[in-house]
């Protein structure tokens, strides 16, 4: 009882923010990282028994394909929501996943409690992002492995310049977010970055590559629902200039006709960006 008032006083005010998209959030995004997440499972050596803590879980992008992996999974992440839909996507594989709400930037761990800690577009997030990598560290014991994985450089991320070349067919002064200083998704996009914030938290041997991750959509209508569900910074940031039902309908269509020029006639347009994939032995 005391470690569950704890943690709940410890959450961050997005709680409610992320709780509110996680049904589309689960529906759109995390079937689609998957890939990415078993990609850097396999990188970071996770094998059969070992004990992982996926931070900042969602609803599974990371803890599902490391239980298939045959790992103990524990997942954290501070929407119930996003938890339960984890469990249930668990459980249409037989698959127990441990999962407790948590703040990431204060686990309710004992340290050297992990073979491995893990985050998938996660941490990035945090305000307080050296905490959370500090904290990951923690509760990993020696000779564990701590693995982080964020959004590269955001001048190559296909979906966020199709975004705004939309949202500039009706706000022609829009260049997207401001950069200076980067917004918490790009915070880790330097991989320079990233590796000091590894080896400030007491990992040796540290390695960040960026590799490209590939989505793969069908329409405009289909990319315009998994970036609107991907965060809740990216309604924030549209609410910010107030764009009106008809300017939305306009950058939905603007979309369209991206998603149809990129697709040619495959049917899909492949979009792609780059993502750090930092590891560190504690």
């Amino acid at each position: 009882m005391r470690v569950e008032a704890a943690a709940s006083e410890a959450l961050p005010d997005t709680r409610e923010a992320w709780d509110r998209i996680a049904p589309g959030y689960d529906r759109t995004n995390t079937e689609t990282q998957m890939w990415l997440g078993n990609e850097s499972l396999i990188r970071a050596g996770l094998r059969p028994g070992m004990r992982f803590l996926d931070i900042a879980s969602g609803s599974g992008a990371l803890s599902i394909p490391a239980a298939r992996m045959g790992a103990e999974v524990v997942a954290v992440d501070q929407s119930p929501i996003m938890l339960r839909l984890l469990r249930e996507r668990a459980g249409r594989e037989n698959m127990q996943i441990d999962t407790r709400v948590m703040d990431g930037h204060a686990l309710i761990f004992d340290d050297d409690s992990f073979d491995m800690a893990g985050s998938q577009f996660g941490v990035m997030l945090f305000p307080d992002m050296p905490r959370g990598i500090r904290e990951m560290a923690r509760v990993v014991r020696p000779g564990g492995r701590v693995l982080v994985i964020a959004y590269g450089d955001p001048h190559r991320i296909d979906f966020l310049a199709f975004l705004i070349g939309a949202v500039q067919s009706v706000r022609p002064e829009f260049n997207g977010p401001p950069m200076d200083p980067p917004p918490l998704p790009f915070q880790l996009s330097d991989p320079e970055r990233l590796v000091r914030e590894l080896k400030t938290a007491g990992l040796k041997h540290v390695n960040v590559e960026t590799i490209t991750e590939s989505t793969a959509f069908r329409s405009g209508a289909e990319l315009w629902d998994w970036i609107a569900w991907s965060n809740p910074i990216v309604e924030e940031v549209l609410g910010s200039i107030a764009l009106g039902d008809g300017e939305r309908g306009v950058i939905r269509q603007t979309l369209d006709r991206l998603v149809r020029e990129r697709a040619g006639g495959d049917g899909s347009a492949i979009l792609s960006n780059p993502v750090n994939i930092g590891i560190g032995t504690k």
